[in-house]
């Protein structure tokens, strides 16, 4: 669908920017540079304090709607105003108040604005609270919507099966970003899930430019939250392995997040202060420096406890465009990109032994190194290009509404 066949689109985001969600800006400018009219609305202040360079590329107007701190009078003129201008208002009063008080509130406000603003579809990012209001607002408004869910908005404990087959119900589209993440939809949710297809996230790839690995210093990167799904631990305790047999190089993991001081405390435990660097986050053209530097690229993703997985890490697409070899495991949609032997290695979870083999071989084998790296950025540039994924994107969103019979477009627009 092209662009200029797209009304105006309603970006649903529960907090924007995020300095995590790359992802996000890098599909907004992409819809943005094809020519779609794109609003974007936000539900959470930023509360990141760092922000990625590419974000003053962004050309959306940004609304964040009300949060907290709402009057019980202030609700109660919301709710009266849209009473008045909301058609769906009144037929799903009953979904507006099952709700939690906030996202109803929250629903209301975006369905007043996007009826206000003409925007003709909303796509939510992750399927919980963005989703949650935007389906509500659809309702309130009859805009379609359509959201991408992830990997924590999946698969973790806490996500409510009944809930989330609502939202499938309801949706023009249900978009997840692996094969793995639509086989598991479709298996749990049956013909609730009969509007899931899988869109890859992508990248621009004239922003990560590709350079063979032949000759890298002996670093290891990781990049990530500090969480437990990262993995990280089995990282450090391979780089453990890896010392003990006198191997010398450096480890860098970048990010931060909950897991902070239990990292600190296993690196201390392994006397591996010298090897090991916790870096703290960085901004995009950083990482992105530090990965094409690297000689190996470590993503040991493991399955929380509480469920929580990683669905495809962006940085593991990033690493494969710029030329860095990965290691990683086979959690949901990794081997996607990911293909043993062939695009990078795979280990099993849970297994630093596995891990510090892995990265050994590829800091010793140098012809490896380029033969993986090279059939990477092939399946990057075929699979993971950020201008032909959005572009699938958009062919799930509502066309514009076809002007009034027998009246040109100008005289349909007034």
């Amino acid at each position: 669908m092209s662009p200029s066949d797209l009304p105006r689109i309603g970006y649903v985001l529960k907090m924007y920017p995020r300095f995590s969600e790359t992802f996000v800006l890098s599909e907004i400018l992409a819809h943005e540079a094809a020519g779609t009219d794109l609003e974007i609305f936000s539900l959470r202040p930023p509360a990141d304090g760092r922000f990625h360079e590419a974000l003053a590329e962004v050309r959306a107007s940004v609304t964040y709607l009300h949060h907290h701190g709402r009057r019980s009078g202030d609700l109660w003129d919301l709710l009266r105003t849209g009473a008045a201008e909301l058609p769906g208002l009144a037929l799903n009063l009953h979904e507006l108040l099952a709700a939690d008080v906030e996202d109803g509130a929250q629903a209301v406000e975006l369905a007043l604005l996007a009826q206000a603003r003409g925007v003709g579809h909303f796509h939510a990012h992750f399927a919980s609270v963005a989703t949650t209001v935007a389906r509500l607002a659809s309702m309130l408004t009859g805009i379609p919507y359509s959201f991408t869910a992830h990997a924590k908005d999946i698969f973790h404990e806490e996500v409510d099966p009944v809930d989330f087959r609502h939202k499938l119900e309801g949706t023009v589209a249900a978009v997840t970003v692996s094969d793995f993440n639509l086989a598991h939809l479709r298996s749990c949710h049956g013909a609730a899930a009969s509007t899931a297809v899988r869109v890859y996230n992508g990248l621009d790839l004239e922003r990560f430019p590709y350079a063979a690995p032949t000759l890298r210093p002996p670093l290891v990167v990781g990049v990530g939250r500090l969480v437990a799904k990262k993995g990280f631990v089995d990282l450090v305790d391979a780089c453990a392995l890896l010392v003990e047999r006198g191997r010398k190089f450096r480890c860098q993991i970048v990010g931060g997040g909950p897991e902070h001081q239990a990292l600190c405390r296993r690196i201390a435990e392994h006397r591996l202060a010298d090897t090991v660097i916790l870096s703290g986050p960085l901004p995009q053209s950083g990482v992105r420096s530090l990965v094409a530097g690297a000689a190996v690229l470590a993503a040991p993703c493991v399955v929380a406890a509480d469920g929580n997985r990683d669905g495809l890490p962006t940085v593991l697409l990033e690493a494969m465009a710029l030329g860095t070899p990965c290691v990683t495991t086979p959690v949901t949609g990794i081997p996607e990109a990911i293909r043993h032997g062939l695009t990078g290695l795979v280990v099993d979870e849970h297994d630093p032994e596995a891990l510090a083999a892995a990265i050994e071989q590829l800091l010793d084998d140098s012809e490896l190194r380029v033969r993986l790296a090279g059939s990477a950025r092939a399946l990057i540039e075929e699979e993971f290009d950020v201008h032909r994924q959005a572009a699938r994107l958009r062919r799930h969103f509502a066309p514009a509404p076809a002007p009034a019979a027998g009246l040109t477009p100008a005289q349909a627009c007034g």
